[in-house]
C-alpha cells in the first residue's frame, strides 16, 4: 500500500433476496474499522411494479444496525414495536443489545410503481459494557443531521463527531460516519482524528492524496494520518471509523465479544425465544451455513 493507506478492500457481491449488495466489511483482511463490523452498499436496484425488498424477520445481538439511504424507501418493523419508513437522508439506528428481531420491506404504496433502492447499511459493534443493553430503535429525519458546505464540498454527519460538529444520533463509542459529496474539481482534508478510519468510494473519480481510488473500494487509512480527498468530476464518498472496541466474533447476523453468547443466540432463535415482530408471520430460519442463505439479513 502507501504511507497513508493500509488496505484497499474490494467488495464481495451478496444476494439479499431480489437485489444485490456490495459487502466491504467484514473482509478477509479486516474485520472492523473502529466499531464498524459490517458495511454493505445496497444497490442501486430497480424493482418493477409489484416487486420490492422483502427481508423477513431475523435476529441481532450485541450490535446496532444503521440504515442510510441515497434513494428509495424502506419500511422497518421490529420486536420492540417500532414501525418506521426511512427516506433518503434519514437515519434508522437500531440497538440490538441483548436481542432484537426486525424486518425490512418495500412499503406497499411503493410497489404500485417502479421502485428504486440505493444506500448504505452498517453494523456497529457495541462496547463490552453495553453489549447486553435493552434493545431500542430511533429514527432521525434528514433535518436532524448536521450538514455543511465548504469550497464546493457538501458534508452530512450521519453519526459521531467530525469537524467540530456532533450528530444527534446516539452512539456508544467515539466514531465518525460521514457522507461527503464533492463537486467537480474540489477537495477536502480528512484529519486523522480517530485511531481507525476508512473511505468508501460510492462513485468513480475519487483520489486520495492524488492517487485514484477505484469505485466501490474501501480504503483503510493509516492511523493518525490526514489525507486530501479530491475529484475531477462530481463524486461521493462515505467515511467511517472511530476508536476500536476490541475483538469481535461474527456468525450470520450475530456479533459478540463472546463466542458462547453467539452459541446461545443460535439456540434462542432456533427454539423461538426471541421476541416476535408485530404484524409479521414469517422469519428467516437459522442455517448451519449462513453464507449459503440467499436472503442475507440487513
Amino acid at each position: 500500500m502507501t504511507d497513508y493507506i493500509q488496505h484497499i478492500i474490494e467488495p464481495h457481491i451478496q444476494d439479499l433476496g431480489g437485489f444485490q449488495a456490495r459487502r466491504l466489511l467484514p473482509s478477509n483482511v479486516l474485520t472492523l474499522v473502529g466499531p464498524f463490523i459490517f458495511f454493505d452498499h445496497l444497490g442501486p436496484a430497480v424493482f418493477p411494479p409489484g416487486k420490492g425488498v422483502d427481508v423477513r424477520p431475523h435476529p441481532h445481538i450485541n450490535l446496532a444496525t444503521v440504515t442510510y439511504l441515497f434513494e428509495g424507501v424502506l419500511l422497518h418493523r421490529d420486536s420492540v414495536g417500532s414501525v418506521q419508513e426511512i427516506h433518503p437522508g434519514a437515519v434508522n439506528w437500531m440497538t440490538a443489545g441483548r436481542g432484537i428481531v426486525h424486518s425490512e420491506r418495500t412499503p406497499d404504496h411503493e410497489r404500485s410503481k417502479e421502485a428504486t433502492l440505493h444506500g448504505i447499511q452498517t453494523w456497529v459493534a457495541l462496547p463490552d459494557e453495553h453489549e447486553e443493553t435493552d434493545p431500542w430503535f430511533r429514527h432521525h429525519p434528514a433535518t436532524d443531521l448536521p450538514t455543511w458546505e465548504n469550497a464546493g464540498v457538501s458534508f452530512t454527519l450521519i453519526a459521531g463527531e467530525a469537524y467540530s460538529h456532533t450528530s444527534k444520533v446516539r452512539t456508544f463509542s467515539p466514531m465518525i460516519y460521514l457522507d461527503v459529496q464533492l463537486a467537480a474539481g474540489t477537495q477536502f482534508t480528512l484529519p486523522g482524528d480517530y485511531s481507525e478510519q476508512a473511505v468508501y468510494s460510492v462513485t468513480e473519480g475519487l483520489q486520495i492524496n492524488g492517487v485514484p481510488l477505484e469505485q466501490h473500494r474501501l480504503a483503510v487509512l493509516t492511523s493518525g494520518v490526514s489525507v486530501d480527498i479530491s475529484c475531477k468530476g462530481d463524486a461521493r464518498c462515505i467515511v467511517v471509523g472511530g476508536e476500536p472496541v476490541g475483538k469481535r466474533h461474527k456468525w450470520w447476523n450475530f456479533v459478540s465479544s463472546r463466542l458462547d453468547r453467539i452459541e446461545q443466540a443460535k439456540r434462542d432463535w432456533q427454539e423461538g425465544r426471541f421476541e416476535q415482530v408485530p404484524q409479521e408471520t414469517e422469519f428467516i430460519p437459522l442455517l448451519e451455513e449462513p453464507q449459503q442463505n440467499k436472503e442475507q439479513p440487513m
